[in-house]
């Protein structure tokens, strides 16, 4: 396995539920039960929707300063997001990822002809593949993620699948097609860490938001909140238990401190677990 570096790769799987995560991801609680990797529960911001929580994940920003307040909302984000940080700090970045990042941290509005693929180093987000239907296959997207990574390098890149959310919006998220979603990105999983962890890369797996067994998400639930954050690297979470969950407003921070950067002054780190050596063993959260 090669050393690990100040290089940084985010998977967020979009709708994926907490206890879903614990029951389905089968290769990632390998990983955990192994050592290798730590799972702990995250609560979502509100409203547990798409685009302000895309926000929310990169800027560490609350809607209520970020103005990203529900997923019609559609304009640049007007904060410094982890892509921003990064790119001021002479790292490369790179995104395979649902338009609506496009739209909030590379070009607004979204034209499926011109942004599919798009690539300026002066961006925020400076090599991109982008899509624009929800049904996009997820192995297409850790294959645009795996193209970006071999031809540009990045220092930061962001992986963001959409199949979990569509089988949840239309089938349920405690249904047969739902789980399946869930097991079949475990399978994407399980084909593209090994290779990013033996070329150096720290990794956090996480979702956005979770999803009802109605096949909704927007409220207070802990079905529509509660998420997972799954880390790998050299410097992770502290190994201590939660006694509550831990704020989704802390992720951009953590992302900045696996880069090596200092978070935006917006970014909180108030509460946030001490960082320690990644050897240290941890058991894995006991599911609720």
């Amino acid at each position: 396995m090669s050393e690990i570096t100040n290089k940084l790769i985010v998977v967020v799987l979009d709708g994926l539920r907490y206890d879903a995560a614990r029951k389905y991801l089968g290769y990632m609680e390998h990983l955990v039960e192994q050592g290798v990797m730590s799972c702990y529960r995250v609560q979502s911001e509100l409203p547990s929707l798409s685009r302000p929580l895309y926000e929310v994940l990169l800027t560490g920003t609350p809607v209520v300063r970020n103005g990203i307040t529900a997923n019609h909302i559609n304009r640049p984000s007007k904060e410094q997001s982890v892509f921003h940080l990064a790119v001021a700090a002479n790292l490369r970045t790179a995104a395979a990822a649902y338009h609506w990042v496009s739209e909030l941290y590379s070009s607004s509005p979204f034209n499926p002809i011109t942004d599919r693929h798009q690539h300026n180093v002066l961006r925020p987000i400076q090599h991109g593949s982008f899509y624009f239907e929800d049904q996009y296959p997820d192995s297409h997207v850790f294959a645009d993620a795996e193209y970006l990574r071999g031809a540009f390098d990045p220092h930061f890149l962001y992986v963001h699948s959409m199949n979990i959310d569509d089988a949840g919006h239309r089938y349920g998220g405690e249904s047969k097609e739902y789980e399946l979603a869930v097991r079949q990105a475990d399978g994407l999983l399980a084909t593209m860490l090994p290779i990013w962890m033996n070329e150096g890369y720290k990794i956090l797996v996480t979702a956005d938001h979770g999803m009802n067994a109605n096949g909704f998400h927007g409220g207070v639930s802990p079905a529509e909140r509660h998420v997972p954050l799954y880390t790998f690297g050299e410097t992770v979470l502290s190994p201590e238990k939660e006694v509550q969950a831990l704020p989704q407003l802390r992720l951009a921070p953590l992302m900045c401190h696996c880069l090596g950067l200092m978070p935006a002054a917006a970014m909180s780190t108030e509460g946030l677990p001490p960082m320690v050596p990644a050897a240290v063993s941890r058991e894995a959260e006991e599911v609720v």
